[in-house]
């Protein structure tokens, strides 16, 4: 079976950016596959234990969400052609740095999404 390719999309999720990108590709007429990490923040702090089962301590439940999202977000970034990296202003960015890393380290073209600021900003 191939991998799915397309474009991944990492980083704030706190914003619609992704939705303006991909209404962008869709008025442009761009047969673009989006893949993107799970932007909700529930389902992504609850998805190891979903997965994986309870944990009694709040350590090993976020652990056990970090790891499983780790590894979806690894594996969409490697099928990924293109990988769309936005650094939000309101919260440090580890994840989307750590993510526009992984991507440099496969040589995958990766395009910064920034907020446009006033010149006197």
């Amino acid at each position: 079976m191939a991998e799915a390719g397309g474009l991944s999309t990492s980083g704030e999720i706190h914003t619609d950016w992704r939705d303006q990108i991909r209404a962008g590709a869709d008025a442009a007429g761009l047969d673009v596959a989006f893949v993107s990490p799970v932007t909700d923040h529930a389902a992504s702090d609850d998805c190891g234990v979903a997965i994986l089962g309870v944990e009694e301590r709040p350590f090993w439940k976020d652990h056990k969400g970090a790891r499983v999202n780790a590894i979806r977000n690894r594996t969409l970034i490697r099928r990924a052609d293109i990988v769309v990296v936005r650094f939000g202003d309101k919260y440090r960015q580890w994840n989307a740095a750590f993510d526009a890393g992984y991507a440099a380290a496969l040589d995958k073209p990766i395009s910064r999404c920034t907020t446009r600021r006033s010149p006197t900003r």
